[in-house]
């Protein structure tokens, strides 16, 4: 506790200094709205999305101190806390929504409307945000040298180091720009393979490699270690699997199959076919096992992180009357929750019933406490987000068919459930990290959790546009857009309403992660890696070897750290640009733009794939000369 009394913020409370302004809310908004349809088209292709909010306080000193001559560090803070809510909302929303979609091109329901994407995304973030405001006494300020923060407070840290905000925004839009250009010329040009395979003759295995920005760059960010896990998986699905289905069924029709051998299936589709029809079990399996194991591990620090938020509630913002200790009113907060339950459960749009309103309000903030509490001692990247959707769907489903709630009524209530649960436990997870920001910096806490909300309206209005433009572009569950985590949610919801899933694959897959637990391999990278493609998971590695082999050149430099950064820094504007003409590319396809500007027929395909590996070459060199090869001035 002295240690909390003790500390004192980089802007002292007693200091007035500007921090909502119109400046702040449009470029949050604008940063929102970007983040968001980036991370939504990365983790539909990949699974994974990245945190917004370094990028986004870079490119808000870049923009407020470098062109408009302003210098206000909480400004800038709130740009980075609105901007940050975009992409947070779009993870909680590509990995459930997206099996509403999968279920509508079934022909087994209605495809959902605008409506209904919006007001499930506006009412789960608005929730995560409402549910943090009694938290952040508890988490954020009784346990600030307990409980690090770490992406919060290495916010803090870029916005404090003002005077480098000119070029780590630099560095942002580089990266922006370079992938804007690479994705354009292999998607949108086609003049060179976005991805390359091997085979070996009379093998059924398969390895190759996307050359796609974006995906390395998620291994660059994620490092070596988690990128190495990740890729283990592939070679386990792809090199051991895959040729073991081929070499022992290869006469056999096996369900899911019910019409061609797998010998059959093989020989017209090659290894993906065998993934498509065999694999992906497997890896829902161990997704859904990863997800529960991570669950579990965390139970003794969920129960202590719940019981005390609960004690310390009716003290939540009137701790004292200094200006860096005031939340929304909690009167407000309560009220403003009852109305969302409520909303939920008249609102027709929402398919969800009155037992499912109280399912969201009682795992909602229970999980909400959860993924404060996670973020705040393993970072983001680290939350369980998935675990706990996985719980909250396999949990909700079964109460609703016991309740008489099944078919595939039943279903969207349940994924509608799962999805506002899993926004609720992003946001939330996000919302601790920026205000762990504006804790070290000075910042208002209530101006904060308004600016959250702005964020959150932003993103909410924007991504059931973005997820019908790359619906309607590619469809989910192609290879452009795999949407594992949804996949998996609608695999588990249609396994425990009508017990149709090929069990013997999936629990295959819950006992290759039960192994690889024991084993001390974290199990949910292991997971998406059995899920997803080789190819995928491949260039993820390499980005990973890139990040290896630059903390190895930087070792013994001073500014070690500052080089490491640049590259997470450029590798943050890669994501987000070429998500950017992946949206763009989107509507070209609809409109027929995309066949106009198809080069590939003019093109050899042996020397398409010769041009992909150079341009994997630019790729990874354009990163190291942002790195390692980077002139610093001294």
């Amino acid at each position: 506790m002295e240690k909390n009394t003790e500390f004192k913020p980089y802007v002292p409370a007693s200091k007035i200094t500007p921090e909502i302004t119109v400046t702040s809310i449009i470029m949050g908004i604008l940063l929102s709205v970007i983040f968001g349809a980036a991370n939504a088209y990365l983790g539909l292709r990949v699974g994974m999305t990245v945190s917004a909010s370094i990028p986004a306080a870079v490119i808000s000193m870049g923009v407020i101190r470098m062109i408009l001559r302003r210098n206000s560090i909480l400004e800038n803070n709130i740009v980075q806390t609105v901007g940050s809510a975009g992409e947070s909302l779009a993870a909680g929303a590509i990995f459930t929504l997206p099996a509403l979609f999968l279920w509508a091109a079934e022909g087994k329901m209605d495809k959902p409307d605008l409506v209904e994407i919006t007001l499930i995304a506006l009412i789960g973030g608005l929730l995560g945000v409402f549910f943090m405001v009694p938290l952040r006494n508890a988490l954020i300020v009784k346990e600030h040298g307990t409980l690090p923060y770490p992406e919060g407070t290495a916010c803090a840290e870029v916005l404090l180091a003002g005077e480098k905000g000119g070029s780590s925004a630099s560095t942002v839009f580089a990266g922006m720009g370079f992938a804007a250009l690479f994705k354009f010329i292999i998607d949108g040009l086609k003049v060179v393979s976005g991805e390359i395979s091997g085979k070996v003759k009379g093998f059924a295995g398969e390895i190759g490699t996307q050359i796609y920005p974006a995906v390395m760059s998620v291994g660059y960010i994620c490092g070596a270690r988690i990128a190495s896990y990740m890729f283990a998986g592939g070679v386990l699905s792809w090199l051991v699997l895959i040729p073991l289905i081929v070499l022992f069924g290869k006469n056999s029709i096996l369900y899911p199959s019910v019409d061609a051998t797998i010998g059959q299936m093989f020989a017209e589709g090659g290894a993906s076919a065998i993934w498509g029809s065999y694999i992906r079990y497997i890896g829902a399996g161990a997704l859904a096992a990863g997800g529960i194991i991570s669950l579990i591990k965390s139970l003794p620090l969920i129960v202590k992180t719940f019981s005390g938020a609960m004690k310390s509630m009716t003290g939540a913002g009137v701790a004292s009357g200094e200006r860096t200790a005031k939340d929304i009113n909690i009167k407000i907060v309560l009220i403003a929750i009852l109305v969302l339950t409520i909303a939920i459960w008249l609102i027709p749009a929402i398919p969800v019933s009155f037992i499912g309103a109280l399912i969201i309000v009682v795992f909602g903030f229970f999980f909400a406490t959860v993924s404060s509490r996670m973020v705040g001692l393993v970072g983001s990247s680290n939350n369980p987000v998935s675990g706990m959707a996985i719980a909250t769907v396999l949990i909700a489903t079964l109460i609703l068919k016991f309740t008489g709630m099944t078919g595939y009524t039943g279903m969207a209530s349940a994924i509608a459930i799962g999805s506002i649960i899993c926004i609720v436990s992003a946001i939330a997870g996000d919302t601790s990290q920026d205000l762990k920001t504006g804790y070290i910096l000075g910042a208002t806490p209530k101006k904060q959790q308004c600016g959250e909300i702005v964020g959150v309206v932003a993103a909410a209005l924007a991504i059931g546009g973005t997820l019908f433009l790359l619906d309607k572009a590619w469809g989910f569950g192609s290879d452009a857009l795999a949407a594992p985590q949804a996949t998996l949610m609608k695999l588990i919801i249609e396994g425990v309403m009508g017990g149709n899933l090929p069990w013997a694959l999936v629990f295959t897959g819950v006992f290759i992660a039960v192994v690889v637990e024991l084993v001390g391999i974290p199990v949910l990278p292991f997971a998406i890696g059995v899920y997803l493609p080789v190819q995928l998971n491949a260039c993820i590695m390499v980005g990973g070897l890139v990040r290896l082999l630059v903390e190895k050149l930087s070792k013994k430099k001073e500014n070690k750290d500052e080089i490491v950064n640049d590259g997470i820094l450029f590798s943050s504007g890669m994501i987000a640009g070429e998500g950017l003409v992946g949206i763009l590319l989107a509507f070209f396809a609809i409109f027929g733009i995309d066949k106009v500007i198809d080069l590939s027929k003019f093109i050899n395909p042996a020397v398409s794939n010769i041009g992909g590996l150079l341009l994997f070459g630019v790729i990874i060199l354009t990163l190291l000369s942002f790195t390692v090869f980077k002139k610093r001035k001294n």
